[in-house]
């Protein structure tokens, strides 16, 4: 059955007999050339590089998440743990899905923010190694998105121009926040220039919010925190003038963008009237949030429908969030089910303008 492997000896509370619900429904490919720019891998050599190291693989989502949530996220992480690291696996998914292409990037808790400049960059690189290695074996179906230690940036620079040139990767993922540091700090500043130099998709994923003390029950840490932390990121980035200095940069925020694309209005407001919203940017906000891309992963038609009419088709990105429980399962369904848009817009959204912005050869068109 999909998605309902595990290792052997995974046993735990309510884990046996719990079926698995991704994916969904089968949908043959053929409908859109569809591709799906937020799903994770895992690495088991990464891991094994920071046990026992608990400040390096502390992780936000879950210190802030309670006993029950983190147990829950425990049984996720087995039932899923072949998803995480098969390719072949994770094609027999695509194909029942009907997606084209996974552009791959690590799971965010293997982003490693937190550890020692040099783990940063060993975990780093075997990350984007075992990615390539995908890659390499299946180019019809992958494509990476790979990391760098945003922690050291001088080592950062290195690794990007490792995996853009030696590796081939077309876009890295960044978490919404540096072990808590704003990716609006001056030291970060020259990891956005040479992904802008570079032409490299930056897909930004939320790292768990880092104040969430009334985040502990309900799995509100992620159902809020995620989002509210994307919202956050993104205010950095623009009030901070990231997205002023750099104009060409092409970022995709995760979960349809977090709570901002639903209410910029607030913030267009403040820098009008608050002369301490108008330190850095000379535009009101919402023009600086008219150059990011969002992607699909919201889960309710009508939420999709609003972001491709607020922010145009041209500016949304299919994605599910595979292979974790808070993905949407059916990607293909979802944009089938959203009311009064074209087929063209649609087509866009679905795989057109991920092929376009990553720049994805012909050998990932199907005959």
């Amino acid at each position: 059955m999909l998605f309902t492997c595990r290792p052997p000896n995974s046993t735990g509370p309510g884990l046996a007999g719990i079926p698995g619900r991704f994916p969904g429904p089968a949908h043959a490919r053929g409908k859109w050339f569809a591709v799906d720019i937020h799903c994770h891998i895992r690495s088991d050599k990464a891991t094994a590089m920071v046990a026992g190291n608990e400040a390096v693989s502390r992780w936000f989502l879950e210190t802030q998440a309670s006993p029950q949530s983190q147990t829950i996220n425990r049984q996720n992480g087995e039932r899923t743990y072949l998803q995480g690291m098969s390719a072949e696996q994770r094609i027999a998914d695509m194909d029942h899905m009907g997606i084209d292409i996974q552009a791959i990037s690590p799971a965010p808790r293997q982003t490693y923010y937190g550890a020692d400049s040099d783990l940063g960059l060993a975990t780093a690189r075997i990350l984007n190694d075992e990615i390539a290695e995908m890659c390499g074996r299946y180019p019809d179906r992958f494509t990476g998105l790979g990391t760098v230690p945003f922690q050291a940036p001088e080592l950062a620079l290195a690794e990007l121009d490792r995996l853009h040139k030696s590796l081939g990767f077309r876009g890295i993922e960044i978490m919404t926040h540096v072990a808590g540091e704003d990716l609006s700090e001056p030291r970060f500043r020259k990891i956005f220039a040479r992904c802008e130099e570079l032409g490299l998709l930056v897909f930004m994923h939320p790292d768990g919010f880092t104040e969430a003390r009334r985040f502990h029950d309900h799995y509100f840490a992620n159902v809020i925190g995620n989002p509210l932390d994307s919202t956050v990121a993104v205010h950095h980035l623009i009030f901070g003038g990231v997205l002023e200095d750099h104009p060409n940069l092409k970022i995709v925020v995760a979960h349809g963008g977090g709570y901002l694309p639903a209410y910029w209005g607030r913030f267009d407001h403040a820098w009008a009237h608050r002369e301490d919203c108008r330190v850095t940017i000379k535009k009101k906000p919402s023009e600086y949030l008219k150059k990011l891309y969002f992607d699909t992963v919201v889960f309710d038609e009508r939420e999709l429908k609003h972001l491709i009419e607020i922010w145009g088709a041209d500016h949304i990105m299919l994605g599910t969030d595979y292979p974790f429980d808070m993905a949407e399962p059916d990607p293909v369904g979802f944009l089938g089910r959203v009311e009064g848009v074209s087929e063209q817009d649609m087509a866009l959204v679905a795989g057109g303008n991920a092929e376009r912005l990553l720049g994805l050869p012909a050998v990932n068109r199907r005959a």
